[in-house]
C-alpha cells in the first residue's frame, strides 16, 4: 500500500510539473486558462481563483492545462488560438521542456547524495588483445567504437542494445605517473573468439567506479549526465520499438510503473532508507524523462503533433482547418487510449 501512495506522488509530481509549465506559459503570453488539473475523470477537490479552476481529479494518472480557445474558434484576445505562432509553440514546448528541468534538479540530487560511476577495467588478461593494445588496470573508458561509455550507466545501455558489438577501437584516460596529468589516448584493438562464450573478446573486465561529487560545477555536470543517461535511454528504447527490435507487449503502464516503484522501495528499504530515498529519485528522473520524450512525439493529440501543425501552419502561412486538425487529433486521441488500454491489460496479465 506504501508503494502505491509513492506511486501516486510520483506521478503527481510529474504531471503537476509537466502542466505547470503549459500554464506559466500561457499565462506570460496572456493566455486564459480555465482548468489547472491534476489526474482523470471527475473531480475530487477543486476551488476556483478568478478565471481559472485548480482541480484534482480522482485518477493519478495524466493532467491538463485547458486554455481558451484550444481547440475551437474564439474571438477572445486571450484565447490560444488568437495568440502568434511564437507564444503557441513556447506554451506546447514549456510542458516537455519542465519535465526535463525536473529530470535535471533531481538529477542533481541524486548526485549529490549517492555520487556517480564511472567506466574502468578492473581486470586485463594476460596475452590478450587489450594486453597487446596497452590497455591497463585503471583505465577509465570514455568511447568504444566512437560511442560515449564514460558513465557505466552508457557502458550497461550500450551493452544492452549492442550486445554483439566488438570492440575495435577503444578511447580511455589514464594519468601519467611523470606530470599527473590525465591523458587520453585511443587504442585499436583486434577481438579474438572466446569458444567459451561463442563471442569476440578483447580480454577485460569492465566495472563500475563510484565518484563522490566535490564541486558546484561536478553537481552540474552529472546531474545533467544522469538526466542525460535518461533521455538517451527512453530514445533508444523507442527506436527498437520502431525497428521491431521491441514489441508493444513490452511497453509498461501505470500497473507495470508502480510494480517497478514497489520493487524499487522495498530494494532500497533492505538496506536503508537513503537508498530507498535514491531509488525513487531515479525512478522519478527516468518518468520525467521519459513523459518529456514522449510528448515530443510528432503524434497529434500530444504536445509533439500540436508542435507539428504550429510548424505547418507557420510554413502555410495560414492555420490548418480547425475541424480537420480536431478529427486528426481525436483519432488519435482514441488510438492513444485504446493503446493505454492494451498496456494496462498487458501489465495486469504479467504482474498477476
Amino acid at each position: 500500500m506504501s508503494s502505491v501512495i509513492v506511486a501516486i506522488l510520483v506521478f503527481g509530481l510529474i504531471v503537476l510539473i509537466h502542466e505547470l509549465g503549459h500554464f506559466l506559459f500561457a499565462k506570460k503570453n496572456g493566455i486564459a486558462v480555465m482548468e489547472f488539473s491534476v489526474g482523470m475523470g471527475p473531480r475530487l477537490l477543486h476551488f476556483k481563483k478568478g478565471e481559472t479552476t485548480y482541480s484534482i481529479k480522482l485518477l493519478p494518472i495524466g493532467g491538463s492545462c485547458m486554455m481558451l480557445g484550444e481547440d475551437e474558434e474564439n474571438p477572445d484576445d486571450r484565447a490560444f488560438q488568437n495568440k502568434s505562432i511564437t507564444a503557441r509553440m513556447s506554451v506546447i514546448v514549456a510542458g516537455p521542456l519542465f519535465n526535463f528541468i525536473l529530470a535535471f534538479l533531481l538529477a542533481m540530487i541524486l548526485v549529490g547524495m549517492s555520487g556517480y560511476n564511472t567506466t574502468y577495467i578492473k581486470e586485463v588478461s594476460d596475452h590478450s588483445p587489450a594486453a597487446a593494445a596497452g590497455l591497463q588496470i585503471g583505465d577509465k573508458l570514455r568511447k568504444i567504437n566512437g560511442e560515449s561509455v564514460s558513465m557505466y550507466g552508457d557502458y550497461v545501455l550500450y551493452k544492452l542494445l549492442k550486445p554483439d558489438d566488438m570492440m575495435s577501437q577503444v578511447e580511455f584516460s589514464r594519468v601519467d605517473q611523470t606530470t599527473g596529468k590525465e591523458v587520453i589516448k585511443t587504442v585499436a584493438v583486434t577481438p579474438e573468439y572466446s569458444k567459451e562464450s561463442d563471442k569476440y573478446l578483447i580480454g577485460i573486465m569492465i566495472a563500475p567506479q563510484n565518484n563522490k561529487i566535490k564541486t558546484a560545477g561536478g553537481l552540474v555536470k552529472y546531474g545533467f549526465l544522469e538526466m542525460k543517461y535518461d533521455v538517451n535511454l527512453t530514445v533508444k528504447s523507442l527506436g527498437m520499438l520502431f525497428t521491431g527490435k521491441a514489441s508493444v507487449s513490452d511497453l509498461s503502464g501505470p500497473v507495470g510503473i508502480v510494480v517497478m516503484i514497489d520493487d524499487s522501495v522495498k530494494a532500497g528499504l533492505s538496506v536503508s532508507i537513503v537508498a530507498a530515498l535514491t531509488n525513487i529519485l531515479s525512478m522519478c528522473i527516468l518518468l520525467s524523462a521519459n513523459l518529456g520524450v514522449m510528448n515530443l512525439l510528432p503524434i497529434p493529440a500530444l504536445d509533439g503533433g500540436r508542435l507539428l501543425f504550429l510548424i505547418i501552419e507557420a510554413i502555410r502561412g495560414k492555420r490548418m482547418d480547425p475541424e480537420k486538425e480536431g478529427m486528426v487529433n481525436m483519432i488519435s486521441m482514441v488510438a492513444l487510449m485504446a493503446l493505454m488500454i492494451f498496456v494496462v491489460f498487458n501489465d495486469i496479465s504479467r504482474f498477476t
